[in-house]
């Protein structure tokens, strides 16, 4: 029986004890009452496990003990669709879940998908934060999935990398970019002048190797820890997209906190978004110097071409009266 195998059969042995909600009792190691669960497909070094190691410290100091967080990384409980089903059943607490992930529960969630929709990571977190704009999104998944979506961490920047600049439509022709599986990832590299090819992430360094890509689109932490500056060793800042991981929790294990504990969590959440936030512009800071000690080359161009690809697009992919107007309330928010 392997290491996955026991830990879920013994979460799903927590999750049918006498507590309420997923929360466990009593800790040798943290002294918590109540333990959360959460999921995480990151190393211990990536700045989302950096951060959630610090709010769970700061989550049991302003509880006075009461809870703390217990971070499973390295998608050790299993892939992330699988993860929402443990949610849905109380079986995990929390998540971190990728955007695309979400939009295939509810279509409304394209909006925070599509090309353009953000101008900065500073822009994106505005909004994000926001309940006027985001309050009932992330709201919408709780009556059917018992999920509850609480704002989330920057991707960054995404841009294309290759062997080559990037600087228009032209210069995509005819490469192969590797994309997410994902209709609005398929259409936006169409649009931009490329050849969609949907890739495992794991196979990508390989593929740009042996040339069965030519180029794949991330931001520049990816982009270093990944190696891809090896193979692919020109970064073009085309900012077609600013991603997004959304930050999910199971509704009954917040509503079983009661009101007091719900508050604290919520406000030390808060700062635990700022804090990584800041960690990721350290991180894309080091990952530029480090893919440039590694021969890579960054090129900022004018991304006007793109652009007129691009909102177009982004406009066209809208197909529901909420996804117009979040999006119209978002590029407002840019103002």
């Amino acid at each position: 029986m392997d290491r996955r195998t026991l830990l879920l059969g013994g979460l799903a042995a927590l999750g049918a004890g006498a507590l309420s909600g997923c929360s466990r009792e009593g800790s040798a190691a943290t002294g918590a009452r109540h333990i959360l669960r959460l999921a995480l497909n990151q190393t211990e070094t990536h700045p989302s496990y950096i951060a959630l190691d610090a709010f769970s410290k700061s989550l049991f100091e302003a509880t006075g003990g009461e809870y703390t967080i217990d971070i499973f990384p390295n998608e050790v409980l299993g892939a992330q669709q699988e993860i929402l089903n443990l949610q849905r059943n109380n079986i995990v607490d929390l998540a971190i879940i990728s955007s695309t992930q979400l939009e295939n529960i509810n279509e409304d969630f394209r909006v925070f998908n599509v090309p353009r929709v953000f101008d900065s990571v500073a822009h994106q977190m505005d909004v994000i934060t926001n309940p006027e704009i985001s309050g009932e999104l992330f709201g919408s998944l709780e009556a059917s999935n018992n999920l509850l979506v609480l704002g989330g961490f920057t991707q960054g920047e995404r841009n294309i990398y290759a062997a080559k600049e990037v600087a228009t439509p032209a210069d995509m022709a005819g490469l192969k970019v590797r994309v997410q599986e994902s209709p609005v990832m398929l259409r936006m590299i169409e649009a931009m002048g490329g050849s969609p090819t949907p890739m495992a992430y794991g196979e990508v360094y390989t593929a740009l190797q042996a040339g069965v890509l030519d180029g794949a689109e991330n931001n520049e932490v990816s982009y270093f820890t990944q190696k891809h500056y090896e193979v692919a060793p020109v970064f073009s800042y085309t900012k077609h997209l600013v991603g997004f991981d959304y930050m999910v929790a199971s509704a009954k294990s917040l509503h079983d906190m009661g009101p007091e504990m719900r508050a604290v969590f919520d406000e030390e959440w808060g700062k635990a978004m700022q804090h990584f936030t800041e960690l990721w512009a350290t991180s894309t800071q080091e990952a530029i110097e480090g893919a440039k000690a590694g021969g890579a080359t960054f090129a900022e161009i004018d991304t006007a071409e793109f652009d007129a690809q691009l909102t177009p697009l982004a406009e066209s992919l809208l197909t529901s009266d909420v996804q117009k107007r979040i999006f119209q309330q978002t590029k407002e928010a840019a103002a």
